[in-house]
């Protein structure tokens, strides 16, 4: 675990917090364009951490019963798993009306979508004498020939595998595991690297080792920069996010709420993609007049890129179902 920069406030006496989120280039984005100016907003002190993954520290904090950390921005996977395991305040969202007027598929019961992010398709238009546009395209070999690259994880697979095979966007959950399993097995021989990192992803395009991949929009987009003849689609995106939630016993939990409702405002949420290329939580960001349509274009949770992806459930992953498509997916990879 790190120590992070506070984002100071005018006086301490109207209260503090500590917030925990995943470091980098993305806690130094978020705490100029949300914490700063929410703790200046509601005159509090946010002390920040940063920790990769927060889910061992949630049960160890959660264990003592006296937890450290009172917001954690993290995947909602881990709010879900938090709130059912009885570590995570159940929101009042009656107490967070920003929270209160978003989509309700952007909730859970303990947290609230903070950021989006979205697994996309890039390709080489340099390498690529067509452009892939969809998982059906990446699933054709014959048409689309080139080295292919996908996660080492089944989340987001599954559902690029059940796309590719023709399932409509919204009728992809419960996810049919039979039907997806047997699509993988059609490419596996195809894929020439299982991604275990962002990081190993952005290298493989930027070096030129595959000519389409899965990969996140972000690390797609840092990579563009460098490298022109890449590029990717948010058509057939799985888009997914990281939420915010509260600690059981937080030592500072109204002022937690608090903070949580001025973080999710429009206002502040439109502030996140002027310094890195995540999507607001709150939709309602996209009708501010910050973000122009240009840079809404680029989004993955503008309307316009939303309509084309799926929204993950994490849900549907939590449960039995999903925990057993998982442990499948290990002896997959063996064989």
């Amino acid at each position: 675990m790190l120590g992070f920069a506070c984002a100071n406030a005018a006086h301490a006496a109207g209260g503090k917090i500590t917030f925990v989120s995943q470091g980098g280039a993305y806690q130094e984005a978020q705490t100029k364009a949300i914490l700063d100016p929410a703790a200046k907003q509601l005159g509090i002190t946010i002390n920040q951490d940063s920790i990769p993954d927060a889910w061992p520290a949630i049960k160890a904090q959660g264990a003592t019963g006296k937890p450290i950390w009172d917001v954690v921005d993290t995947p909602q996977s881990n709010c879900l798993r938090g709130g059912h395991d009885g570590l995570l305040e159940t929101l009042d969202f009656s107490k967070i009306p920003n929270a209160a007027a978003m989509p309700a598929q952007y909730r859970t019961p303990y947290s609230v979508a903070y950021e989006f992010y979205s697994t996309v398709i890039a390709y080489n238009k340099k390498t690529l004498k067509k452009t892939p546009s969809s998982w059906a395209d990446f699933w054709n070999v014959k048409d689309f020939p080139g080295q292919r690259a996908l996660r080492n994880d089944p989340q987001t697979v599954l559902e690029a595998a059940l796309l590719a095979d023709g399932v409509p966007r919204d009728k992809i959950y419960p996810l049919d595991v039979d039907r997806a399993f047997k699509k993988l097995a059609q490419i596996k021989p195809n894929i020439a690297v299982w991604w275990t990192s962002g990081g190993q992803a952005a290298q493989l395009l930027h070096d030129g080792e595959v000519d389409m991949e899965m990969i996140w929009n972000g690390r797609a987009s840092a990579v563009m920069k460098d490298n022109p003849d890449i590029g990717f689609t948010y058509n057939d995106g799985i888009l997914q996010n990281t939420q915010l939630c509260v600690l059981k016993n937080a030592p500072n939990l109204n002022t937690a709420v608090q903070f949580i409702n001025a973080a999710v405002s429009p206002d502040l949420q439109a502030n996140l993609p002027l310094y890195i290329d995540y999507g607001p939580g709150n939709p309602a960001a996209f009708k501010t007049g910050k973000i122009s349509a240009q840079r809404a274009a680029e989004l993955p949770s503008s309307p316009q890129n939303a309509a084309k992806q799926v929204l993950m459930q994490e849900e549907w992953w939590a449960s039995p179902a999903g925990i057993d498509a998982k442990a499948r997916w290990l002896k997959f990879m063996q064989q």
